[in-house]
């Protein structure tokens, strides 16, 4: 006599029944002991790098937030100021970017529990606030001067153009020679966000004073010394 190994529809039912809840606490469980092994190891790891910066890279992050809160400064002269279209475009993406990379320097500091100084644009002053004892003695590489911010607020029209692109690139060569000065130190620029952060700044500004170099070689009377 052969016996049927298949279930009739209702004991199918109660089982599948049965085996839900179990298959259900599976998929939810905590990882298994392997996994969570790795996790520790990942998370060791996160903060292994973040414990790898040093005070020349607290220094750079500090510098660089004032040095880009003058850019922001003498961009935002460019509409009052009757700058051409291209000059106010160029203008409106130095706000834009340097004002979120101001944000990512404040983070990283504050994630490594440093001082995150907080801008204050006075006219065309530039005032940080709770620098702590990482701040850059001003003005820095390529910064401008109190004449020079003096001269460029003065300026209208095709004199501002060319005083800003002039100037602009001054304080882009800063930017450039404070990142390769972060380098050349010791131990400096091995925690990867500040290795990263300082690379794309040297790379992005190298290529916008190109740029600039042929805005200004294009405006009427390229050549006069400003």
């Amino acid at each position: 006599m052969k016996t049927s190994t298949n279930l009739p529809a209702a004991a199918l039912l109660t089982a599948l029944a049965a085996s839900a809840p179990a298959a259900a606490a599976q998929a939810t469980s905590p990882p298994a002991p392997a996994n969570a092994e790795l996790e520790a190891i990942y998370r060791a790891r996160l903060d292994s790098a973040k414990t790898r910066f040093t005070t020349a890279d607290v220094e750079f992050m500090t510098g660089m937030i004032a040095h880009h809160a003058q850019a922001l400064v003498m961009a935002g002269l460019a509409p009052a100021a009757g700058a051409g279209n291209a000059v106010r475009t160029l203008a409106a993406r130095i706000i834009n970017a340097q004002s979120d990379e101001i944000a990512t320097m404040q983070a990283w500091l504050r994630d490594r529990g440093q001082p995150a100084p907080e801008v204050h644009l006075e006219g065309t002053a530039v005032r940080l606030h709770g620098a702590g004892d990482h701040a850059h003695p001003m003005p820095m590489a390529g910064m401008l001067t109190d004449a020079q911010m003096a001269e460029l607020a003065a300026a209208r029209g095709a004199d501002f153009d060319r005083l800003f692109l002039t100037y602009m690139i001054q304080h882009h060569r800063g930017a450039v020679a404070m990142v390769e000065a972060l380098f050349r130190q010791d131990g400096a620029g091995q925690d990867e966000a500040v290795f990263k952060f300082a690379s794309d700044v040297q790379v992005d500004q190298i290529t916008e004073i190109g740029r600039m170099e042929s805005m200004l070689a294009a405006l009427p009377g390229a050549g006069r010394a400003p």
